[in-house]
């Protein structure tokens, strides 16, 4: 298992910081997991996922459904 931390989570996602923590405040987007002190990561499936969720509702948009 594979934990990105918020450099790597933007640039493999195009969103800046604040465009996350917004989204994951909003339920749209994997929270983060504590690390140490103040450090926080994501798990790299998660984010891998919900990437692939957003491929498959732009397919379906795409698709006419």
């Amino acid at each position: 298992m594979k934990i990105m931390r918020l450099e790597e989570v933007m640039a493999c996602t195009g969103l800046g910081r604040s465009s996350i923590y917004k989204l994951m405040a909003d339920d749209a987007f994997p929270k983060s997991v504590p690390l140490v002190n103040r450090s926080v990561g994501w798990v790299c499936h998660e984010v891998e996922s919900w990437i692939r969720g957003r491929i498959d509702e732009r397919d379906r948009r795409v698709a006419g459904e």
